[in-house]
């Protein structure tokens, strides 16, 4: 028990923050991303023994993450959510400098995105390398060097509309 103690620490000291990143970027709330962030290694925990070493951990750990952010955007009620975010996301732009305002913005720009293109975005700004990225989102490296050209035009497009209002 405390090998696998000491082993959970290690893994969750390497992964927390790409994955608390990650559920950021489907929630854009710092409360739900961390909530999110819990549920996923209490999964890690959970089923630790039955990692078979067949994948990356770090991967294993993301496809939970994806599943555990992707059940919870099916269980709330999008409407509501969004306002709440808008709202909140104003709500701390009076917070930020410029620096963190930018950052922000970022994120309320990937949260417009599709699910499968915020996943692919999330672990491109984590340097997360592309062979794990194809491996998480279930497509070619080379097809997903042509998504991520396209989500990042797609997120110039959307910063700039914000940049301008």
């Amino acid at each position: 028990m405390a090998n696998k103690e000491a082993a959970f620490k290690e893994i969750y000291a390497a992964n927390s923050k790409k994955i608390f990143h990650l559920c950021y970027g489907y929630t854009g709330d710092d409360d739900a991303a961390n909530d999110l962030l819990q549920e996923t290694f209490l999964k890690v925990w959970q089923n630790l023994d039955k990692f078979r070493n067949q994948a990356m951990i770090s991967t294993w750990i993301y496809r939970i993450a994806v599943n555990t952010c992707l059940t919870y955007l099916r269980s709330e009620k999008r409407q509501a959510k969004d306002e709440l975010t808008e709202q909140i996301a104003e709500t701390k732009r009076e917070e930020f400098s410029e620096k963190n305002e930018q950052v922000a913005l970022l994120y309320k720009c990937i949260s417009k995105l599709e699910e499968s293109e915020r996943i692919i975005i999330t672990l491109v700004l984590d340097e997360v390398p592309y062979p794990e990225i194809a491996e998480v989102s279930g497509i070619s490296e080379g097809n997903l060097r042509v998504k991520i050209y396209r989500i990042k035009q797609k997120l110039t497009e959307l910063y700039n509309q914000y940049e301008r209002l």
